[in-house]
């Protein structure tokens, strides 16, 4: 089970890189907080920040999702449930899936959505047929499964879901106190987390790609960079500005048949590596460029082997497939 970035957008692509960051220190936090009120004798009972059994499983729309789902996910892995009032086998799948949720106790939230009131996430997330169940984790997507599956498939599923979280993120859940419904709503991020130096910039930037001006993002990236080279929301946020500014323009069926058609081309793989990054095939752009390293030589071979270096800066080197390519680049460059 490997998460992948969200290519839907570049909103959803960043979103990724501050929410794994923001996760991992937030699961530090809240394991001291444990092992505090346990030296304390005060049991591990509910926080201040405990959500009530009826949060866990939420209606998600278009306009929140960001919110809902992407922010949440820094915290706890949320489930995706894509239904409709239609469609019976997710009349038979979602209450599956609700208790099971209400079973994880905290360590998974369930967001419902309507395919029918949210067409525009359906697309994005190129779905074929519902019932749908995908999971966001650190702004990052799992495809888990299509149509209704046993239960035991989806306990296992939810198991590894919970195991990839913890293990590759840090995230641990939230704590859930049966008796805080209509309690007041814990803290958010922006309390919990004092803003940086460089927020608004780096808000600037998700804003400007909100709206599609992929110029502003990459100025707002470099604004950034410029005072504070290494810094890894700019990079990370500049690289996948410049890959969508990139591909927008390009006829994906015209410059997959160039790439078929001339497979020593290196403006023509670099071209279709793109695409490939950009719809989520990341071992596919990787390998389409590492093959054309070993077969290409001189400036030709640079300028692949440069933007394979630039695309493995966009999903981030601690991805295990970056390690894999960069070993394969390795093998064939030496």
């Amino acid at each position: 089970m490997q998460p992948r970035n969200m290519s839907m957008s570049g909103v959803v692509d960043l979103a990724a890189v501050k929410a794994a960051g923001e996760a991992k220190a937030k699961a530090e936090q809240a394991r001291a907080e444990a092992a505090k009120r346990a030296g304390e004798g005060g049991g591990a009972g509910p926080s201040a920040g405990a959500v009530p059994p009826s949060a866990l499983v939420i209606d998600v729309d278009e306009a929140g999702f960001e919110r809902d789902v992407l922010q949440l996910s820094a915290e706890v892995p949320v489930v995706l449930d894509f239904w409709a009032e239609w469609c019976q086998p997710c009349k038979q799948l979602s209450p599956l899936l609700e208790r099971l949720i209400a079973e994880a106790n905290g360590r998974l939230v369930l967001a419902k959505i309507d395919v029918d009131a949210n067409q525009m996430l359906m697309q994005q997330f190129q779905i074929q047929g519902i019932p749908a169940v995908f999971a966001v984790v650190a702004g990052q997507v799992l495809p888990l499964f299509q149509g209704v599956v046993p239960e035991q498939q989806i306990r296992e599923t939810f198991a590894q879901l919970v195991q990839v979280a913890e293990d590759r993120f840090g995230i641990i859940g939230i704590e859930v106190d049966p008796d805080a419904e209509g309690a007041a709503p814990a803290a958010s991020a922006e309390d919990e987390f004092p803003a940086g130096p460089y927020d608004a910039l780096l808000e600037a930037a998700v804003v400007a790609l909100d709206a599609g001006d992929l110029g502003g993002a990459v100025q707002a990236y470099k604004n950034v960079l410029a005072d504070d080279p290494g810094n890894t929301e700019a990079k990370l946020g500049l690289g996948q500005a410049e890959l969508l500014a990139r591909v927008q323009h390009m006829n994906p069926q015209a410059v997959r048949a160039a790439a078929a058609e001339n497979p020593r081309d290196p403006a023509a793989q670099i071209a279709a590596a793109d695409l490939d990054l950009v719809g989520g095939h990341v071992e596919d752009a990787f390998g389409r460029l590492v093959d054309t390293v070993r077969v290409t030589f001189g400036e030709d071979r640079d300028a692949v082997r440069l933007r394979l270096l630039e695309l493995f800066e966009v999903i981030g080197a601690d991805d295990p497939r970056v390690s894999a390519a960069r070993t394969a680049l390795a093998r064939v460059l030496f």
